[in-house]
């Protein structure tokens, strides 16, 4: 105990005289403190830091932790390559044979196996492969909607200060709402999402109150979250890019961003919607960007940016001196590409102009509703305020509070004629 506050003292000082800011991490206290790491799919075995993080929270070198293959499509083969590089980084890794597909167990039989149940309670950490999301829940659900013993024993590792880790589909069900089905982002606007159909119950480890979705930033599917978001009333939502995971405290709120690029937050507690208009659409919703390094609270929403970012550019449009880099306007034809929404944002961020506008829409005719198509209009308010540094190698902003509307239109046909 004495070598800890040691390094506490040691760590805040240093922090001081520098000008840092200071938070201890949760993790750093004590090691009974329950964790989860939500990746937002496509993990490179090479990511050290995201390996090494899951491996700490769980204890440290040799710590045992049950890999559930789940939801795969072929859990014994890809399951295995992901025991093999957590036991390269120094973990004790063990496949847990609960699959749905391609396996020689019966899931309904595995659920209940005392034997197996007690091997994932001696676990110190759980992670979920990607693969298929319903099937994680097909699987550790029963048929009437209630824990199995095998979901059980894996609450049980949370609650005694165990890390619950997991990738794209091992993302999707730690909140207590999930998308079931990857409808593509446009139809989702259009349509809906429909209970046990495009969305169902999640496993909910990281409460009841925030929305997690992956693949996030890659694929565009901010904007399915938004409608999954205001169908369910969450207030606050968090999408994690590929490569990348979020590090989360329940009990505190903490989160840190670590691994490739970032996570976009949703906050919808000040949005509202036109009840006159059928299709989707929203008003005054907030999104932040967190990059590689930043900090968030889910309790308290507070933003603690990377220290290089802290010592390099504050991008503050409420400043009498702040001099903008970028001045033409944004438009982008296609804001749900990939990483359209975070590049605007930054481009805005720190841009003369005060609102960027991007559309989302298919000339295709096959689709529901071929010709209905979405305005994003992006905006800047008071508590609109950015970061920016080159110390990683390239131009890196962090957003906080942009403020977005959302609004149906109709597209024209053709949208356009050759001269």
């Amino acid at each position: 105990m004495k070598k800890q506050l040691g390094w506490v003292v040691g760590a805040f000082l240093f922090c001081l005289s520098l000008g840092l800011p200071f938070r201890l991490s949760t993790a750093q206290v004590t090691s009974a403190t329950p964790s989860l790491v939500i990746i937002g799919g496509s993990l490179r075995y090479d990511n050290d830091e995201v390996f090494n993080k899951m491996i700490e929270l769980a204890g440290g070198p040799g710590a045992k932790i049950a890999v559930f293959p789940t939801a795969s499509g072929n859990p014994v083969k890809n399951g295995q390559q992901v025991v093999d590089a957590f036991n390269r980084y120094g973990a004790d890794a063990m496949l847990i044979p609960i699959g749905v597909k391609n396996i020689d167990v019966d899931y309904k039989v595995a659920v209940n196996d005392p034997a197996l149940i007690a091997q994932v309670k001696s676990a110190k950490g759980i992670y979920f492969i990607g693969g298929d999301q319903a099937r994680i829940t097909q699987a550790l659900y029963t048929e009437t909607g209630d824990r199995t013993p095998m979901l059980d024993a894996i609450w049980q590792v949370l609650d005694q200060g165990g890390m619950i880790g997991g990738s794209s589909a091992g993302a999707a069900i730690m909140s207590t709402t999930m998308f079931k089905n990857s409808v593509d982002v446009l139809s989702t606007m259009k349509v809906g999402v429909k209970e046990g159909d495009s969305i169902d119950k999640g496993l909910g480890f990281i409460g009841a109150d925030v929305f997690i979705d992956q693949h996030f930033l890659t694929r565009g599917r901010f904007a399915r979250a938004l409608v999954a978001m205001q169908a369910k009333d969450y207030k606050l939502g968090i999408g994690v890019d590929e490569n990348t995971a979020l590090v989360v405290f329940p009990t505190t709120g903490e989160v840190d961003v670590i691994g490739y690029k970032g996570a976009l937050v949703l906050d919808l507690a000040e949005a509202k919607t036109d009840a006159a208009v059928t299709q989707f659409n929203l008003q005054n919703a907030k999104l932040t960007y967190l990059d590689r390094g930043d900090q968030f609270n889910l309790k308290t929403k507070a933003v603690t940016f990377h220290p290089d970012k802290l010592n390099d550019l504050k991008v503050d449009t409420n400043d009498p001196s702040y001099e903008p880099y970028f001045t033409e306007e944004i438009f982008t034809a296609d804001i749900l590409e990939n990483t359209a929404v975070v590049d605007l944002m930054g481009n805005l961020i720190d841009n003369s102009h005060p609102e960027a506008i991007g559309l989302a829409f298919t000339q295709a005719t096959d689709v529901p509703e071929p010709d209905l198509g979405f305005e994003f209009k992006f905006y800047k308010q008071s508590d609109s305020l950015g970061y920016y540094t080159g110390t990683f190698g390239g131009e890196d902003y962090s957003v906080e509070n942009i403020h977005l509307d959302v609004t149906p239109i109709q597209m024209g046909k053709p949208l356009y004629q050759k001269l």
